[in-house]
């Protein structure tokens, strides 16, 4: 990163960080906090932001609150309670901890916030950021139990953003999967109703009133017309592991495609908000309490999921 462009995300982030990383690839421009959880706070196509919600960073770190494209980690969407347990190992969780968040129902909810995880910078070049975590500190530990390392790249091309995460299990046991990301993104220049949303074939989620998965689900066929006054907010099994979301309009189309590791979705899109979120899952939202499509990264091995954010004409 050359010595103006680190000025310029300096600048452009509240909270000051000096890690900021822009990756720069023809009409394409992406801004990442790797100190504050690899969150992407910027995704600009030909100077216009896709991303949403990014403009108070020091608020949203403040109430653990989603932005910009946050990792969802140890686990996505909510658990059913403050206990869970898996490969032999038992969590309790701290409602008191400031590193957990909490929902309206008092359920843990999208693991630990992106402020409270700094990423080191393994490698920055102009069109990739590669970034490493280690899970081993005891504050971690009393969250997720399970000792591990975490590499995430960030990889631009001039008409789409890459995001793959790595799972590296220690020698000392396994490691349960169940981590997503929750991607707000809107059409610029076009009012929500008459963002253009295409989603794929998938079965639908059952949800209780907490919106805990209760096992039981139905067969999906997306919508492919106006957003309108639809209001979503959905957990999918997807029917095969490539998978592609879409909201187009005002001469964009806007996918978050799934490439691979992702089995599950939640689709996220308020209708009194300008913004949609296509969240990429590894397992079911509940997995580390109902072990419903939990997968492990065995001792010493590895787990990979990749999915991109692509822009495309709107012919």
């Amino acid at each position: 990163m050359t010595q103006s462009q680190q000025s310029n995300a300096q600048s452009a982030n509240p909270l000051d960080d000096s890690s900021a990383t822009i990756l720069t690839v023809g009409d394409l421009e992406a801004v990442f906090l790797p100190a504050h959880g690899m969150l992407g706070v910027s995704l600009r196509h030909q100077g216009v932001e896709i991303l949403r919600r990014p403009q108070d960073l020091e608020a949203a770190a403040a109430k653990g609150s989603t932005t910009g494209i946050p990792f969802l980690y140890p686990w996505a969407n909510r658990l059913a309670g403050h206990r869970y347990e898996a490969v032999g190992q038992t969590a309790e969780l701290d409602p008191a901890s400031p590193l957990l968040h909490f929902d309206a129902n008092g359920l843990p909810m999208h693991g630990v916030p992106w402020s409270h995880l700094a990423w080191d910078i393994i490698e920055a070049r102009q069109d990739r950021l590669i970034a490493g975590l280690d899970w081993s500190s005891a504050e971690r530990l009393a969250v997720f139990p399970f000792r591990h390392r975490l590499t995430m790249t960030a990889s631009l091309q001039a008409d789409s953003l890459t995001l793959e995460t790595e799972v590296f299990a220690g020698k000392q046991g396994s490691v349960p999967v169940s981590f997503g990301f929750h991607p707000y993104i809107g059409v610029p220049g076009l009012p929500r109703a008459e963002w253009r949303l295409t989603l794929p074939a998938m079965r639908r989620l059952l949800l209780d009133q907490r919106g805990i998965p209760t096992g039981r689900e139905e067969a999906y066929s997306g919508p492919n017309g106006p957003l309108g006054e639809r209001d979503f907010d959905d957990g999918f099994a997807l029917a095969e592991e490539r998978a592609a979301f879409c909201i187009a309009g005002a001469g964009r189309r806007i996918f978050v495609e799934l490439l691979e590791g992702f089995t599950n979705a939640q689709v996220f899109a308020p209708k009194d908000a300008d913004y949609t979120a296509f969240e990429p899952m590894t397992a079911p939202a509940n997995a580390f309490v109902s072990g419903e499509g939990l997968r492990l990264v065995k001792p010493g091995g590895r787990f990979r999921a990749a999915f991109r954010i692509r822009i495309g004409s709107n012919a």
